[in-house]
């Protein structure tokens, strides 16, 4: 993006296991946009010692706030489960006259999702991938408004990538 436009601040969302990374970190670099993995956030909180809690979030809008300030584009990696954690990120996007996208990422086929699930390996230090049953069981609420739902079953990672390109060029013009 260049300096005369609104920065954009795209938000992920989804289950563990539903490709959110592969496909938020291949849209970041064809766009040339700060990638902020709330796993990794999370992860440094705990190898120094500190409580997560809502804190990864509150560390990552902060990040985002200070890419969009540069007029820059901003994909946030993240579960984003809950109502709270999607207002904050559009919060964040008001605050600083950005562009607001929300895409989720789903599995439709259940058999996929769990192979995915148990057959990953942590990318980041440290960190405890959930067990499938932890997954299914996690609480995550509905979305609230309009966002685009990308299905992993389906297609291939440039498939969803190019999918994903073009809602945010929709989007943000």
């Amino acid at each position: 993006m260049t300096s005369h436009r609104r920065p954009a601040l795209i938000v992920f969302g989804g289950l563990p296991g539903t490709g959110k990374t592969m496909v938020s970190r291949e849209l970041a670099m064809r766009l040339a946009a700060t990638h902020l993995r709330i796993d990794a956030i999370e992860q440094a909180l705990r190898n120094a010692g500190l409580a997560v809690g809502a804190m990864g979030y509150a560390i990552g809008n902060a990040l985002a706030a200070e890419n969009l300030k540069l007029c820059g584009t901003v994909v946030a990696d993240c579960v984003n489960p809950v109502l709270a954690s999607r207002v904050g990120w559009r919060h964040t996007a008001l605050q600083n006259a950005a562009h607001i996208v929300e895409i989720e990422l789903v599995c439709s086929d259940l058999a996929v999702h769990r192979r995915r699930a148990e057959g990953r390996s942590p990318d980041i230090s440290g960190l405890e991938l959930p067990s499938w049953d932890t997954i299914v069981s996690r609480h995550y609420e509905p979305w609230d408004r309009e966002h685009l739902v990308l299905d992993s079953a389906d297609g291939s990672l440039d498939d969803l990538v190019e999918q994903a390109q073009a809602y945010v060029r929709g989007k943000v013009g």
